[in-house]
Parts: C-alpha cells; sequence; structure tokens
C-alpha cells in the first residue's frame, strides 16, 4: 500500500513539473516577440557605441592612431562585409518563408473556392454540403493562423472536421449522368488539394531564422559601432548620428523577424480573404 502511495505520489509530481515546464515554456515563446527580439539588438548594437567611447577614454592616444587605427578600419570593413551577406541571406529566408505561406493561402483559397462551384455544378443534392462548408470555413481559419503562430508550434496535425465531413459526403453522392461522375471525381480531387496545402502550412510552422546567425549578426553590428565610435569625435552631434544608424540597422534585424512569423505581427497574412472566400447562398 505504502509502494503504491508513493508511486502515485511520484506521477503526481511528474505531471506537475511537467506541467509548469509546459507553461514556462509557453510563456518564453510569447516574451520572444519580434519587437523584444529588436529591443534587445538595439541595447547591444548601440550600447557598442558607448563601448567604443569608453575604450576610448581607457587607451593612450599612441594606441588610437598611425597603424592600430588602419588595421582597426580593415578589421571592420571585413566584417561589414560579412555582416551585410548574413543581412542578406536571412532577408532573403524570412521573404521566401513569408511569400511560400502566402501563395499557399491563397491556393487554399482558391481550391475552396473551386470546390464550391463544383459542387454547385453538380445540383441541388449538394446545397446542404456547401451550407455546410461555409459554416466550417472560419473555423478552419482560425486553426489554420492558431496553428501557425508561436502558441501552437508543437502541435500534432490532426484532420479538420471540415475536410473530413466534405469528403465523406462527396464520396456518399449518387451521381445520376456522366456530367456528375465527373463533377464528383474533381470534387475528391479538389479536396486532396486543399488537405495536402492544409498539411504543407502546418510543416512550415515555426521560425525560419536561425538564432545562431542572429546572434552573431548582432555581435558583428555591436563590433562595427564600438570601431567607428572608438576613432570617432566624441560628442552629442556624433552620438546621435550612431543613434539613428543603430535604429536603422534594429529596423532591419526587425523586419527579419516580422517576415518570419507570416501569421503573427505587424505583416501578417490575413485570414479575412478565407473566411469571406464564399458568398451566400442564394434562395
Amino acid at each position: 500500500m505504502l509502494a503504491s502511495l508513493g508511486s502515485s505520489c511520484t506521477s503526481c509530481e511528474i505531471s506537475h513539473y511537467s506541467d509548469v515546464a509546459k507553461r514556462l515554456k509557453e510563456l518564453k515563446d510569447k516574451a520572444m516577440t519580434p519587437l523584444l527580439i529588436s529591443l534587445l539588438a538595439f541595447t547591444c548594437i548601440f550600447g557598442g557605441t558607448f563601448l567604443g567611447l569608453f575604450i576610448r577614454y581607457r587607451l593612450p592616444d599612441r594606441h588610437l592612431s598611425g597603424d592600430t587605427r588602419d588595421i582597426v578600419r580593415q578589421g571592420t570593413g571585413v566584417i561589414a562585409t560579412l555582416a551585410s551577406l548574413v543581412l542578406g541571406l536571412l532577408i532573403a529566408s524570412a521573404n521566401g518563408k513569408f511569400d511560400t505561406q502566402s501563395s499557399q493561402v491563397k491556393q487554399l483559397i482558391a481550391n475552396i473556392v473551386l470546390l464550391d462551384n463544383v459542387l454547385k455544378l453538380y445540383g441541388s443534392d449538394t446545397d446542404g454540403l456547401r451550407a455546410l462548408m461555409r459554416s466550417e470555413i472560419p473555423v478552419m481559419a482560425g486553426r489554420i493562423w492558431r496553428e501557425n503562430s508561436s502558441s501552437g508550434k508543437e502541435q500534432t496535425f490532426e484532420a479538420a472536421d471540415l475536410g473530413v465531413a466534405v469528403y465523406n459526403e462527396v464520396l456518399k453522392l449518387a451521381p445520376k449522368t456522366d456530367a456528375q461522375h465527373f463533377l464528383q471525381s474533381k470534387a475528391i480531387d479538389t479536396i486532396t488539394d486543399i488537405g495536402k496545402t492544409r498539411l504543407l502550412l502546418f510543416t512550415n510552422t515555426g521560425g525560419s531564422i536561425p538564432v545562431p546567425f542572429l546572434f552573431v549578426l548582432i555581435g558583428w553590428l555591436t563590433l562595427i559601432f564600438a570601431s567607428i565610435s572608438l576613432f570617432a569625435e566624441s560628442g552629442a552631434k556624433a552620438v546621435a548620428v550612431l543613434f539613428v544608424f543603430s535604429l536603422a540597422a534594429t529596423a532591419a534585424i526587425f523586419l527579419i523577424l516580422e517576415l518570419s512569423q507570416p501569421f503573427t505581427g505587424l505583416m501578417r497574412i490575413s485570414d479575412q480573404p478565407l473566411r469571406d472566400a464564399l458568398p451566400a447562398i442564394i434562395s
């Protein structure tokens, strides 16, 4: 009895710690938003300006002239070139993901409209099925956007109730003419295409930006601004100019992070075209 009680307590503790870990992970995902990451990046990049000024005041003047100045400038040029390449790769990767998922959403909408038109051509036997599609599409839209948000990255894919119900109802149709046979076959193919697109959208969840690339880029930008301020004339004007440049660099990072999350953020793909894809059925 004591052994059973101990085993029960142990399982409860494991379950409790598992729930705590899951909640902490959810909080972490919510906290790591593009805006927060961009603010941290700006702090590091603009902080490099003050790091350079601090080193400038601490080092003797003989260490900041002649060969030393040339070496630092050449090294900064190499790092700036590498940072430009990495920045270009990250922008291309993020923009590619945004364009891909935007195209997949458009393809999904097109297939849904095509399916509705095929069912309409089939005849009045599909009126109930078409009404079901109109009532379930908003649910499907909400599910797609939820799956592709930061809080739904580790969900297991399950076929949507709408897809399963529509597929079963189409299979139950009893075509009487060759035209209806063709339309039934076309409807089945279209439903299959919709399912494939849904699966592609699900498998593309998660960020497309490698975190090490992002950290290395921020580190390089910080080093570049530190080297610039190291040999710049100290003063409010120089700090103000570097502040503006830091904002410009941070804006690029923010743009990358926003593009890498097409279903959330300021530049999110709108779900309204999917919700409004099918007009109301006129009796």
